[in-house]
């Protein structure tokens, strides 16, 4: 009883993290489209990591061992990639269609982790990658088909490229989590993020106007809280049993989509979301061996 207990407060935990995590999306989408991706990005994670700073240091926090240090800076590193491919696609494409786009995360983690930890990939697995590819195929045709422009594509492709680095961080949030809390893992993605996007600042780098202030906070302060809670859960969980949860996400972005940005929620989006979310939960079915060896992460 007290494992299942575990196990739904990590549910309960997730979801409400990614309820938090899409509602930054909306704002810094907002955001991007009115100072650019990398500005609203680089504000946010600076916001973030003095938040971050203030927090580490009340908690009289030591400073991590190496080895955790490195995994800090390796997600760190691959979460800045990720973040401005999605945040720059996402200034073209609704955001429905971005979160649906990034649901084939998972199925790369699957070959991710034969690469990197030697698993097995089995037949069922095979055909749930082919279903995910065809889902993405049918987004893609019915984005086509709606006219968005050459850019909404490029975007797309954007987006794309950021669920590949995604998957990889699947597996290193993980090993994160049973590393560190989540106050520490917090900090150190928000400090490392914005040194990331500071050695592009003397290029890029453009001072916020005064009413942009509030909502960069607001990212920041989304951003940070849904780090400690997404911490709180995967070290509490394996993630094979929390990828589920990243579904209630396309909820979010359709809803926040139509809610401010008045996109509509065209019907291959829905088709194509459909088929790789069903692929994702035949590969999460068809890696029993993988299970055992996620306890390990």
């Amino acid at each position: 009883m007290a494992e299942r207990g575990k196990h739904g407060r990590a549910v309960a935990a997730a979801a409400l993290a990614i309820a938090l995590f899409s509602t930054m999306d909306a704002l810094m989408k907002g955001l991007s489209l009115q100072i650019g991706a990398y500005n609203a990005l680089l504000w946010r994670t600076m916001m973030g990591a003095i938040l971050g700073g203030a927090a580490f240091a009340l908690r009289r926090q030591a400073w991590p061992r190496p080895a955790v240090l490195r995994v800090h800076l390796a997600r760190g590193i691959l979460s800045s990639l990720m973040a401005i491919l999605f945040f720059w696609g996402l200034t073209f494409v609704p955001m429905a269609q971005a979160i649906a786009l990034a649901f084939i995360a998972p199925l790369i983690a699957l070959y991710l982790a034969a690469l990197f930890l030697k698993e097995t990939i089995e037949r069922r697995a095979i055909f749930a990658s082919l279903l995910g590819l065809a889902g993405v195929l049918v987004i893609l045709w019915g984005q086509g088909r709606a006219d968005l422009g050459a850019e909404a594509l490029l975007g797309s492709l954007a987006i794309l490229g950021s669920a590949c680095l995604y998957a990889g961080n699947i597996v290193l949030m993980r090993h994160q989590a049973q590393m560190a809390g989540p106050v520490e893992v917090a900090f150190f993605m928000s400090a490392i993020m914005s040194l990331c996007f500071l050695a592009a600042a003397p290029w890029f780098a453009v001072a916020p106007a005064a009413v942009h202030l509030l909502p960069l906070l607001g990212a920041a302060l989304l951003a940070f809280v849904s780090l400690m809670v997404f911490a709180f859960a995967y070290a509490r969980a394996q993630a094979q049993h929390l990828a589920p949860v990243e579904y209630t996400g396309f909820v979010w972005a359709a809803l926040f989509g139509w809610l401010f940005f008045a996109e509509p929620i065209r019907p291959f989006t829905l088709a194509g979301a459909a088929m790789i979310v069903a692929a994702c939960l035949i590969a999460a079915r068809a890696t029993p061996a993988s299970e055992a060896h996620g306890e390990g992460l």
